[in-house]
């Protein structure tokens, strides 16, 4: 899926918070600046010109391009951007306090106004410093394009803002120029045609790939295709993308290039919002719980199996990225080992997933009840998703969701073919339509590649709602819990 990728204060969330902050602590000062007696917010009068400086201040974040490219503007641009919104904010509130007859006094507006440009200058000045000292969160790229347009290509982006957002993954040559004389630019080179080369990029992490051709160059729609099957969103230079009518397209801008962008799905960024503000909500209560099961859970894994209390995993994320994904440790230590010498009881066809009646590396499992079931302190924690409650942690970093696709072990990865790579342009989830589908009477992977697409082709923070309910019916009903 891809999201409009507006840059309005949904995207900026910490720098629309200390905005609305700094205007604030304006008001405050200029209240004491003023002589007035008292607190600010104690002065009904200030506290409504406070209030509708904040709702402009809010909706100017949402609606204009206060935000457009503000870690890559300079000093001088900054000082115009933000001598610009604040004049926004003076001239909308300044006309709304007039048309209510609010009394107001033009000379503390002018204060207000002087001090939210003064302080917010270095305010986001320190605040662009500290996410470039860590590092801007980055898409992956590939470009499609050809051998004589390589350098041009990659030095005229980098001279633009696309520096700041993506970082090249790999280059796809759409004629037969060497691959080894790129060897200078340090990543993977490709040529369009060659053999294995949907294997060879399907593994690699990719969020975008953008199209750059000549005119006399024809353009690759069988890679693209496959492209966009995999879930990476494609954006091009030339208006070719008719023939995928089961897609969506939109025109963006990629650095100074005007491009069309073709994805399997748009989004815009309020429903990420959303879905990101419930993932938050749900991960605060998760963790807490989390930490309360601990409590109880973690003595008894250790009496049964002394180890480490948590089990943490190298999975696959949203488009190909690496994670650590927690869970609470149900399965003896050496499980990873004898995992090879169980295969072979695999419920799963193919082996891109693995499930098995009875695991004897299961914590317990050799205790058995009176139906002959294991009954170990490992099969009680999987049988009631208990050991799922670490990834509450996972879903308030950011590296899944409360509802997505299963992320594939790096071992499952590497095997998947290309329309398997669907899964994962999505973030992956604690549970997902699979998981409510009777995940442990599903034994054809290929049947976990569909419900997963559907999803991600009918997604809406709605399905999601309705997908958490149907969780926890199936969690109590212990349906398809393994």
């Amino acid at each position: 899926m891809h999201s409009n990728r507006s840059d309005s204060a949904l995207r900026h969330l910490d720098f629309a918070f200390f905005d609305v902050v700094v205007m604030q602590l304006s008001f405050i000062l200029m209240y004491g600046i003023t002589k007035h007696q008292g607190f600010l917010y104690n002065d009904e009068q200030y506290v409504i010109q406070a209030s509708v400086f904040l709702v402009v201040q809010i909706a100017l974040g949402l609606f204009s391009n206060a935000y457009d490219r503000i870690y890559t503007r300079g000093m001088y641009e900054e000082l115009k951007s933000l001598l610009l919104n604040i004049a926004m904010i003076e001239l909308l509130s300044g006309a709304f306090i007039l048309m209510t007859h609010t009394p107001v006094k033009n000379k503390e507006l002018l204060i207000v106004a002087g001090l939210y440009f003064d302080i917010n200058f270095f305010v986001r000045q320190a605040n662009k410093a500290r996410h470039l000292r860590k590092g801007l969160p980055k898409r992956k790229v590939a470009i499609v394009t050809t051998g004589e347009r390589v350098y041009s290509v990659l030095r005229r982006l980098r001279e633009n803002t696309i520096s700041a957002e993506y970082e090249l993954s790999c280059i796809i040559l759409l004629d037969e120029t060497p691959p080894e004389r790129y060897d200078d630019l340090g990543v993977p080179v490709f040529y369009a045609y060659g053999e294995l080369i949907l294997e060879k990029i399907t593994r690699l992490w990719i969020d975008d790939a953008f199209v750059l051709l000549e005119d006399n160059v024809p353009y690759p729609k069988s890679l693209m295709a496959n492209f966009l099957y995999m879930g990476i969103t494609i954006h091009t230079s030339l208006s070719v993308l008719d023939d995928f009518s089961n897609t969506e397209v939109g025109v963006e801008e990629l650095g100074s290039f005007k491009v069309i962008t073709n994805s399997i799905r748009f989004v815009s960024d309020s429903a990420l919002f959303l879905k990101r503000a419930v993932d938050i909500a749900g991960g605060l209560i998760g963790t807490i719980g989390t930490g309360m099961l601990t409590l109880i859970i973690g003595p008894l894994i250790y009496i049964k199996s002394p180890g480490p209390i948590f089990f943490a995993q190298k999975r696959i994320g949203l488009n190909g990225r690496v994670f650590k994904m927690y869970k609470f440790r149900s399965m003896y230590m050496d499980a990873e080992k004898r995992k090879a010498e169980l295969m072979e009881k695999n419920k799963v066809q193919g082996g891109l997933m693995f499930k098995m009646d009875d695991d004897p590396r299961i914590i317990g499992s050799e205790k058995k009840g009176r139906d002959g079931k294991p009954k170990g302190i490992g099969n009680f924690i999987r049988n009631t998703s208990l050991d799922e409650f670490p990834q509450f942690f996972n879903v308030l970093k950011g590296d899944m969701s409360l509802v997505g696709t299963r992320p594939p072990t790096l071992d499952e990865w590497n095997q998947y073919d290309p329309r398997h790579r669907i899964r994962m342009s999505v973030k992956p989830g604690i549970t997902g339509m699979w998981q409510v589908s009777g995940r442990s009477k599903i034994t054809d992977f290929e049947q976990v590649v569909a419900l997963d697409q559907k999803y991600i082709d009918n997604w809406s923070v709605w399905l999601d709602f309705k997908i958490l309910a149907k969780t926890v019916q199936v969690v109590l009903q212990h349906d398809g819990a393994v």
